[in-house]
C-alpha cells in the first residue's frame, strides 16, 4: 500500500498533471487504490471506533481502530483483539449495557465501566443478542435459543424438535393391544415408563433449575428459522415439508481444477423446477412445551389468486384455498422476519406470498397458559400487479411497544408508525426513498438514509416519531451507512465518493461538519487526474419521466467533431449505478476514462429497473424485460447527439450480468442501431435463471411463455447483423456459463459472423483475476476500436 490507512486527505480533488490511466493500470489488482472500509462500528466509550480493512495482498480483513478526536489510527493485533466491540449490538432497556457478537460469540459490555463480559465461547455461531425489559439476554445458536441472566449464568431458554413427541399414543393396532393384554410384564413396565415420565414433567413444573421441556413439533417437518421472545416465555418457529421437493439442481463442471481432474458442482435450480417450499409458523410455550399453529386464514388477500388469468389462459387448475406463504424478509436472508418486543408481550411477523404479490406485517399477542388461543392480527398489507420488492421491508417496534416499518404502498419507501392496534401513520412522505431507519437512544427520533435532493444524493436524515419536518443530518453526498454512537449522540458514516472508496466521518445528530477519520487510497490513486462523471437528465420519449444518466466527455469539445458513442449498462437490473458513491463499477469507470482519453464520449444510464427512483420505475419491465430499458438507451443516444457531440452512427454498447442481457436485446433488437457490443456474463435465455429473481418479473415459463418468448435474446438472436463479443467464466454460478454455450450454437446454427465468445475457466460471475480482466477489458477495447473508428 503506498500510503498508511490512517492518512487524512485534505481533500478528495486530485491534482493537476498526473498520468493518465492505462488498461493495464486499470484493471490491476485493485490494491492499488487501497483498500475501501468494511464494516464499522463504534468503541463502547463513544470516543473510538473499529473497522475492517483488507491486508494489501492478502485476503485477510485486520481491525483497525481510530480516536474521533484525531490522532492515528491503529491496527489491532495480538491480545488487544480479545477487547475488541462489535457491530450491530444490541442496548438494554437502560442503554447501561450493549450485547454484540464478535467471532461467533455473544459478549456484554458495560457502558459505564467498560467492563467486558464473555457470554459464550463455542464453535457454534451465535447470533440475534435481545435484552429483555428485565435485563436479561436471549440469543440463538443454530435454531436452539439461550439467555444469559447477570450473576446466573448462561441457560438453555427452549428446546424444540421436529420429530414425533415420544409421549404420543401410538396408533391402533390388534397385535400389539393383544401382547399387552397377554403378557403382564410387557404392560408393567409400560406403565412404570409412564410413570417415570409423568414425574419427570411433574417436577420440572416446579423445579426452576431444569432446563425446559422439549416442544415436538412432528417429523414430516423441518426448522427453518426461529425467534425467543426476550423474556423466554415464547419461541416462534418457522418450519417447511420435509423431503419437499425444491426441483432439479444443475451440475457446473470445472475444468482447471488443482485435481487435475474434471470436477462438477452443485448449482441451483432453475425457474419454476420448483416454487420455493412454503413455510408454516408455530407457537411454542417454552415453559410447557405446548405448542400451537398459527393460521394465515385472516391475512387480507390470502385466497385471492393475482394471477388466475395467466393460470386460465395457460390452461392450468386453478388454485385451491390459501395462497403459499413464507416467513421471509428477502430473497438472501439477511434480516431476520420476526421481532419481539423487549417485554415479550408481542411478535411482529413478515410473511411474503410466495408469488411474491403480497407482503403483510401481522403481529401475535401470546398469554400465558393459552398457546392455543393465540392467532395472527394483519397489520399491513402490501400488494403489487407485478411484484413486492425484496428491500425496503425493515420493521421493529419502538420502547413502548409502537410497530415502526417501511412501505412501497405510495410508489416511494416511506417510514410508518403504528400505536396501539391503529392503523400505521406516514412518517415521511414525497418522490424519495427512506431506508435503514435506527431509533434514536431516547426513542425520540428515527435517523435514516435518504435521498431528497436527487435520487443518487444519499444522506442522513432524522424525523420525530410523533411527525414533523425531514431534515438531514449530513451533507457528504454519498453516505453508504451509518451507526448511532452508544450514548445517541453522534453518528458514525461511512460514505463515498466517485472516486473515494467507502471511509468514516463522525457528525453530531444535531448537525454540523463532518470529521473525516479516514482516507485508505494509496498516493498513487490520489495523484491521478480523473474525469468527475457529469450527472445528466435524458427526457423519456415512453412517458416515463427522468433517465438520469452519468456522462464521460473531454474537458473541451472540439467544435464541429463528432465524437464515437459507448454506452455502459450497470448489471443486477434493480441496481443503481448514477450516485454520487463509490462505484459498484470502479473498473468500468476508469475504462471509461479511458475511452475518453482516446476520443470516445461515455454515457451510462440507470434505466428502467434501477433501484433508486421508486416502485413504478422497478416494475416497468413486467413481463417485459429488454424493452422499456432499451428505450431508454435509445433516448440516451439521440441525447448524446443532439447535446453532446455524438455521432450517433459510431456507438457501442457493453455491460455485464444484467448489462449483458440488454447488450444482447440491443443487438438483436435494434439492428444497426450499435454498431458494436460486448455481453459479458450475459443471460441468454431467462428461463435458465434462478426462481427468486426470474419469476417475480416473467412468472414462470409454463405460466407466462409470452413473456419469456419476449424477454429472452436467444428468441431473438436472428436480428444480429453488427459486431458482438460475449465474455463470460466458466465457473459462473449465478448466470451460468451454459448461457453463452447455448448462444453460440444458436448463432452458428443462424450462420451468423462477426461474433466471438471469450471464455475464462478460472471465473466466476465477477472476475476476481487480474489477468481476465485485462484480457476481457482489452477485447472490448480492441471491438470499439475496430468496430466505432
Amino acid at each position: 500500500m503506498g500510503v498508511a490507512p490512517h492518512a487524512l486527505a485534505q481533500s478528495t480533488a486530485a491534482p493537476t498533471g498526473a498520468t493518465p490511466i492505462t488498461l493495464d493500470q486499470a484493471m490491476a489488482d485493485p490494491d492499488w487504490i487501497g483498500p475501501p472500509v468494511e464494516a464499522a462500528w463504534w468503541a463502547w466509550d463513544g470516543q473510538r471506533v473499529q473497522y475492517n480493512l483488507k491486508r494489501d495482498g492478502e485476503a485477510i480483513r485486520d481491525t483497525w481502530q481510530a480516536g474521533i478526536a484525531g490522532g492515528t489510527p491503529e491496527r489491532i493485533d495480538g491480545a488487544a483483539r480479545a477487547e475488541l466491540d462489535g457491530p450491530l449490538p444490541a442496548y438494554d432497556a437502560t442503554r447501561s449495557r450493549m450485547a454484540f457478537v464478535r467471532n461467533g460469540d455473544v459478549f456484554v459490555r458495560d457502558l459505564r465501566s467498560g467492563a467486558l463480559t464473555q457470554v459464550t465461547r463455542t464453535e457454534a455461531r451465535e447470533s440475534r443478542p435481545q435484552w429483555s425489559r428485565q435485563g436479561n439476554l436471549v440469543f440463538r445458536a443454530g435454531n436452539e435459543w439461550f439467555q444469559w441472566q447477570p450473576g446466573l449464568g448462561t441457560s438453555q431458554a427452549a428446546a424444540v424438535q421436529a420429530a414425533k413427541d415420544p409421549a404420543t399414543e401410538p396408533r391402533a393396532d390388534e397385535l400389539r393391544d393383544r401382547q399387552l393384554r397377554l403378557i403382564d410384564t410387557l404392560a408393567t413396565e409400560r406403565a412404570r415408563r409412564e410413570a417415570v415420565r409423568e414425574q419427570e414433567e411433574a417436577w420440572r413444573e416446579v423445579d426452576p433449575t431444569r432446563a425446559p421441556p422439549t416442544a415436538w413439533l412432528g417429523e414430516d417437518l423441518v426448522i427453518v428459522d426461529s425467534a425467543l421472545s426476550p423474556d423466554a416465555d415464547w419461541l416462534l418457529v418457522v418450519t417447511e415439508a420435509k423431503g419437499a421437493d425444491k426441483g432439479k439442481a444443475g451440475q457446473m463442471p470445472r475444468y482447471v481444477t488443482e485435481s487435475g481432474y474434471e470436477e462438477f458442482e452443485d448449482v441451483r435450480t432453475r425457474v419454476g423446477r420448483n416454487a420455493p417450499v412454503p413455510h408454516r409458523l408455530w407457537l411454542v410455550e417454552t415453559s410447557s412445551g405446548a405448542v400451537s399453529e398459527l393460521s394465515f386464514d385472516g391475512l387480507p388477500g390470502i385466497a385471492r389468486d393475482p394471477l388466475a388469468e395467466l393460470r386460465e389462459k395457460a390452461e392450468l387448475p386453478p388454485l385451491e384455498g390459501n395462497r403459499a406463504l413464507r416467513v421471509e424478509r428477502d430473497a438472501y436472508g439477511s434480516g431476520p422476519a420476526i421481532a419481539w418486543r423487549d417485554d415479550g408481550s408481542a411478535a411482529a411477523v413478515l410473511l411474503r406470498a410466495v408469488d411474491n404479490k403480497d407482503r403483510w406485517i401481522a403481529t401475535v399477542t401470546p398469554r400465558a397458559g393459552a398457546a392455543a388461543g393465540a392467532s395472527l392480527a394483519s397489520r399491513h398489507r402490501l400488494t403489487d400487479p407485478a411484484w413486492i420488492n425484496w428491500g425496503f421491508n425493515d420493521f421493529g417496534w419502538t420502547a413502548d411497544g409502537a410497530l415502526w416499518l417501511l412501505s412501497e404502498q405510495t410508489g416511494y419507501s416511506h417510514l410508518y408508525l403504528a400505536e396501539g392496534n391503529g392503523t400505521p401513520r406516514a412518517l415521511t412522505s414525497g418522490e424519495w426513498e427512506v431506508s435503514a431507519p435506527e431509533l434514536s437512544a431516547d426513542g425520540r427520533t428515527f435517523y435514516f438514509t435518504c435521498n431528497r435532493n436527487w435520487p443518487g444524493d444519499y444522506e442522513v436524515c432524522a424525523v420525530d416519531r410523533d411527525g414533523g419536518p425531514v431534515r438531514e443530518v449530513t451533507s457528504l453526498d454519498g453516505v453508504e451507512n451509518f451507526a448511532l454512537s452508544p450514548d445517541g449522540s453522534q453518528l458514525l458514516v461511512r460514505h463515498s465518493l466517485a472516486y473515494l472508496p467507502p471511509q468514516l466521518s463522525v457528525v453530531e445528530v444535531a448537525g454540523g461538519g463532518a470529521r473525516q477519520l479516514t482516507d485508505t487510497r494509496t498516493a498513487e490513486f490520489r495523484a491521478r487526474q480523473w474525469i468527475e462523471p457529469e450527472i445528466v437528465q435524458i427526457p423519456s420519449t415512453d412517458g416515463a419521466g427522468t433517465i438520469w444518466g452519468k456522462y464521460y466527455g473531454p474537458a473541451q469539445m472540439e467544435p464541429g467533431r463528432k465524437y464515437p458513442v459507448v454506452m455502459f449498462v450497470h448489471g443486477a437490473g434493480y441496481l443503481q449505478n448514477v450516485h454520487a458513491r463509490y462505484p459498484n463499477y470502479f473498473r468500468e469507470q476508469m475504462f471509461h476514462n479511458l475511452l475518453v482519453q482516446r476520443g470516445y464520449i461515455v454515457l451510462d444510464l440507470d434505466f428502467r429497473a434501477s433501484e433508486g427512483y421508486g416502485r413504478d420505475w422497478r416494475t416497468a419491465i413486467y413481463r417485459d424485460m429488454g424493452t422499456p430499458e432499451l428505450q431508454d438507451y435509445l433516448d440516451g443516444l439521440a441525447w448524446l447527439g443532439e447535446h453532446r457531440q455524438g455521432d450517433v452512427d459510431r456507438a457501442g454498447i457493453y455491460g455485464g450480468s444484467y448489462g449483458g442481457f440488454l447488450t444482447f436485446m440491443a443487438l438483436f433488437k435494434e439492428p444497426g442501431a450499435f454498431k458494436a457490443g460486448a455481453a459479458l456474463r450475459p443471460v441468454a435465455d431467462w428461463s435458465q435463471y434462478n426462481h427468486q429473481y426470474t419469476s417475480n418479473i416473467l412468472n414462470t415459463p409454463e405460466l407466462d411463455p409470452e413473456a419469456y418468448l419476449r424477454s429472452s435474446p436467444i428468441e431473438l438472436a436472428a436480428g444480429l447483423q453488427d459486431r458482438l463479443l460475449i465474455a463470460h467464466g466458466m465457473i459462473d454460478n449465478n448466470v451460468f456459463y451454459k448461457d453463452s454455450v447455448m448462444m453460440a450454437q444458436r448463432l452458428i446454427e443462424l450462420r451468423k459472423d462477426k461474433w466471438e465468445l471469450a471464455s475464462y475457466p478460472l471465473e466466476r460471475h465477477g472476475f476476481v483475476h487480474p489477468d481476465s480482466w485485462y484480457d476481457e477489458y482489452r477485447r472490448i477495447l480492441e471491438l470499439f476500436e475496430d468496430a466505432l473508428k
